[in-house]
């Protein structure tokens, strides 16, 4: 949790300062509050955080992303939150070149990837996943599938917000719901190389300033 809700606070902060403090108005926030829900956070610190967004502090935040190749030609894609662009490029450098890989050059891997509005919720009593996929359409649906008791909407990340308003008005109650960046050509590794990547992935994710991390890992 040390780790997790200081993330948490700098996602919903972010999406309060950009899209204002009211969540009824701001699809960014809603979702970040749901996040955050999900994973325990205290109300206070989510109000706390939602405050912040008009102060100085939240000024100073910016979203940057870095690209780059890990072990074994592993593609990472490293969203960040950051007050300072400097510090965190040369930590995210240092965890490429310790770990045998390196960065590339901005927009490098953008065509590797798809950037998706993922929903997911638990299946419910009576669903037809057809009618729910046609009825769904409208709103941005680009597909959805069941695993087992949980569902998966995707839809291009434009239409996150009106995929999430369409939820709503079904009374659909979302678990978790994200935008993703998914690999548009996955690929296997072994086990052992998978544990050097695995490596790697960990120490990004602990640091405060990165929020998400997306490989082509299938």
């Amino acid at each position: 949790m040390s780790r997790i809700f200081p993330k948490l606070s700098r996602s919903i902060t972010m999406a309060a300062k950009e899209g204002g403090p009211d969540p009824d108005m701001n699809a960014k926030l809603r979702t970040a509050i749901q996040n955050a829900k999900a994973q325990n956070m205290p109300k206070d610190n989510i109000d706390s955080a939602i405050k912040r967004a008009a102060g100085k502090d939240a000024s100073e935040y910016t979203e940057v992303n870095y690209e780059g190749k890990g072990p074994h030609g592993v593609l990472i894609f490293v969203e960040c939150a950051t007050d300072n662009s400097t510090r965190t490029v040369a930590n995210v450098k240092s965890y490429f070149n310790k770990a045998g890989g390196s960065l590339v050059p901005t927009g490098s891997l953008e065509f590797m990837f798809d950037r998706k509005a993922v929903f997911q919720f638990e299946a419910y009593e009576g669903m037809d996943l057809e009618e729910l996929e046609l009825e769904l359409i409208d709103a941005g649906l680009d597909d959805i599938e069941q695993n087992e008791e949980t569902v998966y909407a995707y839809g291009d990340y434009t239409a996150f917000g009106t995929l999430s308003s369409a939820l709503e008005e079904k009374k659909i109650d979302v678990k978790k719901s994200n935008l993703e960046r998914i690999p548009t050509s996955a690929v296997e590794f072994t086990e052992e190389q998978l544990e050097e990547i695995e490596k790697l992935i960990d120490k990004l994710e602990e640091d405060d300033d990165v929020q998400q991390v997306f490989t082509n890992i299938a």
